[in-house]
């Protein structure tokens, strides 16, 4: 009972399919992961690992966010330029999605 507890009021961030290396974060909270957005270290965009281009990343989250105030998780290569991962973010807000970044505990 306890188990099914805390899986009802946590959430957890799946980690994706895509290999990026993810920034390190001292803290950090478990979130239910709806949208994906990868951002590889040669600039690839994957939504759910579906590869889409820049320009058609802003089609995509809306056909995936449609009717829901949905969760956007940004998995961004660490060494990927943050303007990437601001231009992703940015998208996601002007769609009311909650944007939020995955990251490995340190």
């Amino acid at each position: 009972l306890l188990l099914i507890f805390f899986m009802l009021t946590s959430s957890f961030v799946t980690p994706s399919g895509l290999p990026v290396s993810l920034p390190t974060s001292k803290a950090s909270t478990i979130e239910v992961q709806k949208v994906s957005v990868t951002v590889t270290s040669d600039l690839q965009y994957y939504v759910n690992e579906k590869k889409v281009s820049k320009g058609m990343l802003e089609a995509e989250l809306k056909s995936r966010l449609a009717g829901s105030n949905g969760s956007v998780i940004l998995h961004i290569d660490k060494d990927v330029p943050w303007e990437n991962g601001i231009f992703v973010a940015d998208i996601a807000t002007r769609l009311e999605a909650k944007v939020v970044v995955a990251t490995k505990p340190k």
